[in-house]
């Protein structure tokens, strides 16, 4: 066996082990028993520290050093071994007894945020996640970092973005899209209460199936379940799975959660299997994840061209709620405007601030302006300041994301980049593919899937997010698309000269 052949096998076991982690992170929010929480995060604490032995093993480190300076490597060899090898280093920064410390305390945040929501208390959630935010510092510290803090955690997430990056973001956000808001307020506003009428949860639930069928997504390697947090989660390419959550009393709440998880799937069930286990058979950035998941939920499920096809199945299931409800009618109204309380529920214009708050707490945690204690107040005050929003308990505010509970700092900003590049990658397929939108309208997305296959899932990790950007489209990720797209689109649904 030469040495690459060892590295891959090398990589393919770790790979079992990290993905058996997952299918026990899986059941543990779909399928747990109540009182089952304590052994599960036992195991999963073992199963990161055997993880974490077998991969800063000082034998592999010497293996992938030998591999770094091999000739005969082709370029995706060669980007395989450096992209390992950057990790590696990361990996060797920390201690196994860390890395166990580190899963303990994700496990009881996580099922404390479960308490607290019950209970909607986020003082049941104040003491582990303090726990879980001091040694996210102490990652931080670990990790190094030149200017913030949060550089280093959003590193992991999205590699080479900085604080100063994300601040020149947030404030064309600022900038540009909050006066464009203002002038959407002064115009006639939208109805969309025959949205929030009673639908029947079976029949929300077998339409989201076919949705997600008609997107591409392959129920042969995947499937759908219902979670407290809509999320998406692979085990490998063949084995890709979504889950929803459905309100009998919101159409809109299971519909787009699953068009937005399966733009997720599709990503994963596109990364080529031979690459199992390799940086090649993985993401390239939680930025570009999102953007798969936010071109299909907006620029593709919030079309009027979608629901020319789709509608008229829609209106056939729920006949009493939208029979006398026009395509134009509903395109409006899922399309509404409007300052609320949860992000996930947020339209694609307000989602950013909902954002950009989130990344403010994180910022002012990380680098101890601020403690857990403190974060509700200054949460709801925030909602006040960017949403004129007065936050009604905790469950609709500080508690509505499972992601602190899980140790995600650094998370929250991928979701505005994702969207960002998603304005970006669907002009560009606009562009290359011929009457996309008319086929759009007829029912059929698989020369879109087709074109984000061969653009972006199958590379996996071998182009960083900007340099893949900047293949597709020309250019690195730039704001303007997004906004040119808000304003063509948001003018026309808002009457606006």
């Amino acid at each position: 066996m030469n040495m690459y052949e060892e590295f891959k096998e090398k990589m393919r076991k770790l790979s079992d082990i990290n993905h058996s982690i997952a299918v026990l992170s899986w059941d543990k929010e779909v399928n747990l028993p109540k009182d089952s929480a304590p052994f599960r995060s036992q195991q999963i604490a073992t199963l990161s520290g055997i993880s974490h032995d077998l991969f800063t093993d000082p034998a592999f480190g010497e293996l992938l050093e030998n591999l770094n300076n091999d000739s005969s490597l082709n370029a995706k060899e060669k980007k395989n071994v450096s992209v390992t090898l950057k990790d590696y280093k990361q990996s060797t920064k920390f201690s196994s007894e860390f890395v166990i410390r580190m899963s303990n305390l994700v496990s009881q945040a996580y099922h404390a945020w479960l308490k607290a929501r019950e209970e909607n208390n986020f003082d049941l959630y104040i003491e582990p996640l303090t726990a879980l935010v001091a040694i996210k510092r102490e990652e931080a510290k670990i990790l190094g970092f030149k200017v913030h803090p949060y550089d280093a955690l959003l590193d992991l997430y999205e590699p080479g973005s900085t604080v100063a990056e994300l601040d020149v973001l947030f404030n064309d956000v600022r900038n540009q899209l909050v006066p464009f808001l203002r002038e959407i307020r002064k115009m006639d506003q939208i109805n969309n209460d025959f949205l929030h009428q009673h639908f029947d949860e079976n029949k929300q639930w077998d339409f989201g199936l076919d949705v997600l069928k008609k997107m591409g997504y392959d129920f042969d390697k995947g499937r759908q379940d219902i979670a407290p947090h809509p999320f998406t989660i692979n085990f490998s390419s063949q084995d890709v799975r979504v889950t929803t959550r459905i309100d009998e009393n919101d159409f809109s709440n299971m519909c787009w959660s699953c068009i937005h998880e399966g733009g997720h799937a599709l990503y994963e069930q596109g990364i080529p299997p031979e690459e199992y286990g390799l940086p090649t058979g993985s993401s390239a950035s939680l930025g570009i994840h999102e953007s798969q998941s936010r071109l299909w939920e907006n620029h593709v499920g919030r079309s009027k061209n979608y629901w020319k096809y789709h509608y008229p199945k829609l209106q056939k299931i729920f006949p009493e709620n939208l029979s006398d409800i026009t395509l134009d009618r509903f395109y409006d109204a899922i399309n509404k405007v409007e300052a609320n309380f949860i992000r996930t529920e947020a339209d694609e214009l307000n989602y950013h601030f909902h954002v950009m708050i989130r990344y403010e707490l994180e910022k002012m945690l990380l680098n101890n302006e601020i403690e857990v204690s403190e974060l509700k107040h200054f949460w709801n005050s925030k909602y006040k300041e960017y949403l004129d929003v007065d936050v009604l308990d905790d469950n609709t505010g500080i508690l509505q994301d499972i992601h602190w509970g899980h140790g995600s700092f650094g998370y929250f900003p991928t979701y505005s980049i994702g969207s960002f590049y998603a304005a970006q990658f669907f002009e560009k397929a606009v562009s290359d593919i011929e009457n996309l939108e008319k086929n759009i309208a007829n029912g059929q997305t698989d020369e879109l899937l087709h074109w984000l296959r061969e653009n972006i899932h199958k590379h996996g990790r071998r182009y960083e997010a900007s340099e893949l950007c900047e293949r597709i489209t020309g250019e690195k990720l730039n704001f303007k698309f997004f906004m040119n797209y808000a304003e063509k689109k948001y003018k026309e649904i808002y009457k606006m000269n």
